[in-house]
């Protein structure tokens, strides 16, 4: 019996769980983080771009480049090891650096990165920040760092997997443009396990910027559709009182519902993107397995008080939207209705008055036949009488008399014919 055939996409798709391995780091080290993004139609953008622009900096080392095609790229830059990874709007370079330095977060990390380079970008920069992952020492000495590199407002600090790591963050932008990450590691944890840490922080700073732009997005639209709110409530006004502007009110209505339509459809794509990137943001939280570091708030309280309020902007905003998108079709229809039963009434009104009419015009016309009837039947007595007078003498009739008996033959005649006549006429004869 011959192998039972796979089907064409089997190895892709296994292939693509392993995809993005997570890099092994050996503490200490530290990382620059570098996403970018398209500034429009960031989804539909040829992503050879991308591509080529990570080729351009694989060239300025030396490096072998990635296969054809390629959403993913780990290897070696000089001394330090380089992760590439495309996305389906952004792309993201991480560079890690053995050894930490002469100065915590030194700005000049970043030099890693030619600043020619950096301005060729197939796009603009949606974060960037710099991680410092190093051996976990005593409590005080975690909190001198933390006083001296972050802003304590903001500071968010926690103990993750079960005590193995601190890692903390304040979410700003320092002087130099980047965010600041510290990761404060046992000796026990793994190669692997811290950098699965770096990379879980990285992903949480990145996909928190990328749902941002939607919370933006919203408070763009936001006053448009106040307006477009209270025009519609005041259609929909105007259809309860019926003051016999339905043809207005229905353009009117059905102009507001296009935009709120064409309006959806613009916002829809970062509507959805937005909500797909916090339950990223979310889920990577929560595999951390935070804990309190004496009593500071950890990154998911940070993310309460200060993100989800905006997530949830962002998701009450496309609820109204299709409200309203909603609520200006049912009225549309309901308006739309209310014309048409208007129309059919005016129709039937119509209808009414020009059976009036027929009716007027049948009277009318069987009046007319009675006069052509005199008419004709009074031009033909007095051409007969002049036929039949030079009889009247022979028969002994008097003129008078010969026209008197003439008459009644006459206008019978004249009366079959007119009939004849309109007989031929209704039944469409070519014959009259």
């Amino acid at each position: 019996m011959p192998p039972i055939q796979d089907h064409p996409l089997r190895y892709k798709l296994a292939n693509e769980l392993h995809a993005r391995p997570f890099p092994s780091l050996s503490a200490p080290c530290r990382a620059v983080f570098l996403a970018v993004k398209r500034p429009k139609d960031a989804a539909s953008r040829d992503r050879a771009l991308d591509l080529d622009h990570l080729k351009a900096l694989l060239d300025r080392y030396g490096a072998a480049h990635p296969q054809p095609g390629a959403t993913h790229y780990s290897g070696q830059i000089g001394q330090h090891t380089l992760k590439w990874e495309q996305h389906t709007e952004f792309v993201t370079y991480t560079v890690f650096m053995p050894g930490l330095g002469d100065k915590p977060f030194d700005p000049s990390d970043f030099n890693v990165f030619p600043t020619d380079w950096l301005m060729d970008a197939p796009g603009v920069r949606v974060t960037s920040a710099m991680l410092r992952i190093e051996l976990r020492p005593e409590e005080s000495e975690i909190d001198a760092h933390l006083s001296d590199w972050f802003v304590p407002e903001s500071l968010a600090v926690s103990q993750v997997l079960g005590d193995d790591a601190v890692i903390a963050g304040d979410f700003r932008i320092d002087q130099s443009g980047h965010q600041r990450f510290a990761i404060f590691a046992r000796e026990r944890v793994g190669e692997r396990r811290a950098g699965r840490i770096a990379q879980r922080v990285c992903e949480i700073e990145t996909y928190k910027a990328m749902s941002m732009l939607g919370f933006t997005r919203v408070r763009e639209i936001s006053p448009r559709l106040g307006e477009m709110d209270a025009e519609l409530m005041r259609l929909m006004e105007l259809m309860a009182n019926d003051d016999g502007h339905e043809e207005s009110t229905l353009r009117a209505l059905l102009q507001v519902s296009t935009e709120l339509e064409s309006l959806s459809a613009r916002t829809s794509f970062r509507m959805g993107a937005t909500g797909a990137y916090e339950a990223i943001v979310n889920q990577r939280i929560a595999v951390l397995r935070e804990e309190h570091y004496k009593g500071r708030q950890t990154f998911a309280e940070f993310m309460m008080r200060r993100y989800d309020p905006a997530m949830r902007t962002v998701k009450s905003a496309g609820v109204r939207l299709d409200n309203m998108v909603a609520r200006a079709t049912r009225a549309a229809d309901l308006l739309r209705t209310q014309v048409e039963v208007g129309r059919s009434a005016q129709n039937q009104q119509l209808l009414h008055s020009m059976n009036q009419r027929a009716e007027l015009q049948l009277r009318l016309q069987e009046t007319v036949e009675g006069l052509s009837v005199v008419a004709i039947s009074y031009y033909a007595v007095s051409l007969v009488g002049y036929l039949l007078y030079p009889l009247a003498g022979a028969i002994g009739l008097s003129k008078g008399m010969l026209t008197a008996l003439t008459v009644l033959p006459v206008v019978a005649v004249v009366w079959w014919m007119i009939r004849r006549i309109k007989h031929k006429v209704e039944k469409g004869g070519p014959d009259l």
